[in-house]
């Protein structure tokens, strides 16, 4: 027999029902209210760094500081445009050693990721663990034997070489991640092609490489953004004034008269340098997050 439902029990129900909806709604809430937070939270030294690079020189030099600027000047930007051989210079030597970064990193990883993750190779865990370690080395104490080698080579004060000690830094975690990328990729897929006749290479270039483009782009975003804020190196390795970096280029600008911090050059500077980190992290997110997630589920 069909038992109906009492009244008293259908309005039990929908009080219940209401209360999970009213609960989950209270989570959701808060969980926006969260995430609004930590959003500003973020947001907050940019948006003051870009504030302060409104100000004019003397308002940015102001003790006590004031955060919200009461004139807007765009003269601390012209400061680090005019910056000795020009702000272009800078940037376009950036971007050189950049490119050639993710170039090499990706050359020397992709390679490398394949064989660890797809080949039996006697000892390759152990071989992969000490591609791992040398993440451990602190890169300050590379430094020096490395410039030693590089001037023998005639490397130093070359766009080239500087990319190679920024590849050097990179290529561990560069391996690690494609890696993981080649992993996550069925078996099966390599089995069929193998079927068709497919030699190594060309289940590389055609079946791999295609699906592991999530892995390539992170190794991408991870070496242009290594390359772009690297400091010590860029500034140990190169002497003339046309071959600085960005970052090297930032310790000069905010350098005033007697060694006093120009404070106003300074947040113009890092406002400059920030915009192509977020201009590429922004063009590239969908890539980025997929593939940080490659591999991590069997």
């Amino acid at each position: 027999m069909t038992e109906i439902a009492s009244p008293a029990t259908n309005i039990a129900t929908g009080a219940t029902d209401a209360r999970v909806v009213g609960g989950s709604r209270s989570v959701g809430y808060l969980v926006g209210a969260l995430c609004l937070a930590i959003i500003a939270l973020m947001l907050a030294p940019l948006v003051l760094s870009f504030l302060a690079s409104l100000k004019p020189p003397a308002e940015a030099a102001a003790v006590p500081p004031q955060y919200l600027p009461r004139s807007l000047s765009l003269a601390n930007y012209q400061t680090v445009a005019n910056y000795q051989a020009g702000l272009w210079t800078y940037v376009a030597n950036s971007l050189v050693v950049a490119t050639l970064t993710i170039l090499f990193c990706l050359a020397l990883a992709v390679p490398a990721g394949y064989a660890l993750a797809r080949y039996a190779i006697p000892f390759k865990e152990v071989f992969f663990l000490l591609i791992l370690a040398s993440m451990m080395i602190p890169y300050q104490a590379m430094l020096t034997p490395l410039y030693l080698m590089f001037s023998t080579l005639k490397l130093t004060n070359t766009h080239v070489g500087l990319a190679i000690v920024h590849t050097i830094l990179q290529l561990p975690f560069s391996v690690y991640l494609m890696r993981n990328s080649f992993e996550g990729i069925p078996r099966e897929l390599e089995e069929a092609a193998v079927m068709d006749g497919c030699s190594s290479l060309q289940i590389l270039r055609r079946v791999f490489l295609p699906l592991v483009l999530p892995g390539m782009v992170t190794v991408s975003l991870f070496a242009f953004i290594m390359s772009w804020n690297e400091f010590i190196a860029a500034l140990i390795f190169m002497s003339r004034e046309t071959s600085f970096t960005v970052p090297v280029m930032l310790t000069g600008v905010s350098t005033g008269i007697f060694g006093v911090v120009d404070w106003g050059a300074l947040q113009a500077g890092v406002i400059v340098s920030v915009v192509p980190c977020i201009g590429v992290y922004l063009l590239l997110q969908r890539y980025y997050v997929s593939g940080l997630l490659s591999g991590a589920v069997k």
